[in-house]
């Protein structure tokens, strides 16, 4: 039996060797965005090896899951970081959209891994007394990671190998950390059926919105660095933009929770789609100054970070209990669907329309959003929000912060179990 101290001690580790890959995460993301528009790849081939990685992110959050329970949490960790290592190391080796596009692949089918092992790691490792302030260090810590990770963008040098040796050096360092500690075996449950067709019905605004959620937050994080860039805005604004745009996103997580747990998630769904789409037309419109543009990108990440995880909330609402786990497989499966598609619907479109045209897709995706959940109050009553409160959940892992190998639904990180919400419904 290990002691507590031992116990709090291994959590420690998980948590800083996940948000030194969250920190990896942030810069590589905004950094392969610039480096493929400067290695003029094409329009086409451009948006496919920027969707490889949401493709190999969605596969390795479905698949990834049984691996762990085949050959354990120390080793699948050093399987997966071993995988992004070797990825990463490659891709500066090998130049060209086709090699990038499968090694991209690669890393994100290694990162998911890697996010997966960690969270379900947690859950075995935390007593449920401890599990929601747990998470609410990791989650905070790795959001902030992520953030930070961008202020890397203005002193990458984009020419040369130097960047992604410094993503190699983040992972093995993580590698390294975690395959030091103790594993503990995961927490299992038998196998759930759902059929793609029974969430649908049961959940159309959440199949929509995760779809929704899927496109905007890939086409924005894969192509506005990119057109920045290609603007000739200097790389420290470019990192100014984006660390806002995902604090924006942290701040906006707690209220938008109490709210959503209070009231029906599908008008909650509706307000955030509206705001969203005014902020991406906003972004059009004002003029392009700083004073003007970095507080609505703020706004923008605040609107596009709670989409998923008022989504996630909405589906276990109408939902079976004991169908969660199936239910979180299919809602990542299809906002993962929609993060193939948005940088290449968003690339042809920057192609003809410049990043106007990306703003209003996205815009236009939103807008759909809110219809639709709009529409869906009206036709059908809400639920009572008794199974699952609303949990925050970051912009790059934002599928895999639920119900990892199956474990237990009682104790998530969500508003509620950090004693922000509301337990009245």
């Amino acid at each position: 039996m290990q002691s507590s101290g031992s116990m709090r001690a291994q959590i420690g580790t998980l948590i800083i060797a996940t948000s030194l890959i969250q920190f990896a995460n942030g810069f590589f993301n905004t950094f392969i965005s610039l480096r493929v528009a400067s290695e003029n790849f094409g329009a086409t081939l451009a948006g496919l090896v920027l969707s490889s990685f949401f493709a190999g992110f969605t596969l390795g959050a479905l698949r990834c899951a049984k691996i762990i329970e085949r050959i354990g949490h120390i080793r699948a960790y050093a399987a997966f970081a071993g995988l992004v290592v070797a990825a990463t190391a490659a891709m500066p080796l090998k130049i060209g959209p086709l090699p990038w596009l499968l090694l991209r692949g690669v890393i994100g089918f290694g990162s998911a891994g890697v996010f997966v092992t960690t969270e379900s790691w947690l859950n075995a490792k935390a007593q449920p007394s401890e599990r929601g302030r747990v998470f609410s260090i990791y989650m905070v810590g790795t959001f902030l990671a992520l953030a930070v990770g961008q202020l890397l963008i203005a002193r990458a040098e984009l020419e040369g190998a130097a960047p992604f040796n410094a993503i190699v050096a983040l992972f093995a360092v993580a590698l390294i950390m975690v395959s030091a500690t103790r594993a503990e075996p995961p927490l299992t449950a038998a196998a759930e059926k759902l059929t793609y067709g029974e969430l649908a019905r049961g959940a159309p605004v959440a199949v929509v919105g995760c779809v929704v959620n899927g496109l905007v937050t890939s086409a924005f994080y894969a192509l506005v660095p990119a057109w920045m860039q290609d603007k000739g805005v200097d790389r420290g604004h470019i990192a100014l933009f984006m660390l806002v745009a995902v604090v924006g996103g942290l701040a906006f997580q707690v209220p938008v929770g109490r709210i959503s747990d209070r009231f029906d998630r599908r008008i909650v769904l509706s307000v955030l789609g509206l705001g969203f789409a005014g902020a991406a037309a906003a972004l059009v419109l004002l003029p392009r100054s700083s004073p003007m543009i970095l507080p609505t990108a703020a706004v923008l990440g605040g609107f596009m970070s709670t989409l998923y995880p008022v989504c996630v909330a909405n589906a276990h609402d109408r939902m079976p209990a004991d169908r969660v786990v199936a239910v979180s497989g299919q809602l990542i499966l299809v906002s993962g669907l929609g993060s193939v598609l948005g940088p290449l619907i968003g690339t042809s479109l920057m192609a003809r329309f410049d990043i106007d045209g990306v703003f209003y897709f996205m815009a236009a995706a939103a807008l759909l959003l809110a219809l639709v959940a709009a529409s869906g109050s009206l036709m059908m009553r809400a639920p009572r929000h008794l199974r699952r409160p609303f949990e925050i959940l970051t912009p790059l892992a934002a599928p895999l912060a639920q119900d990892s190998l199956g474990c237990s639904d009682d104790d998530p990180f969500s508003v509620d179990s950090i004693e922000v919400g509301s337990k009245e419904h």
